[in-house]
């Protein structure tokens, strides 16, 4: 039986680009929420560093999430991205356990 898959991501913005990354975290939202098996993809804004956020992801099982990494909206978000982060992101891939 499969088992559902979470991603956190860190990510840091690049001093000014703050609003430009953020709408860009919206539309890669939109986006995976449309793909199948994606269960939940949310973004939290760090208060004390607005330049900061982490983005949890929760998908069905592995073969969504590598569906989602071969995406061609995720491309384009890396490519673009790398302008916009002051940092490559912190990636965290997670399985439940019984």
């Amino acid at each position: 039986m499969s088992k559902n898959v979470n991603v956190i991501a860190v990510l840091k913005a690049k001093p000014g680009m703050e609003e430009q990354m953020r709408a860009q975290a919206r539309s890669m939202a939109e986006a995976s929420l449309a793909e199948p098996g994606c269960l939940s993809y949310r973004n939290y804004v760090d208060p004390d560093d607005p330049r900061s956020w982490v983005v949890v992801e929760e998908w069905a099982d592995r073969a969504a999430l590598e569906a989602h990494l071969a995406s061609p909206h995720l491309a384009r978000s890396l490519e673009l991205s790398s302008t916009l982060l002051a940092e490559p992101p912190s990636l965290r891939i997670l399985a439940e356990v019984d």
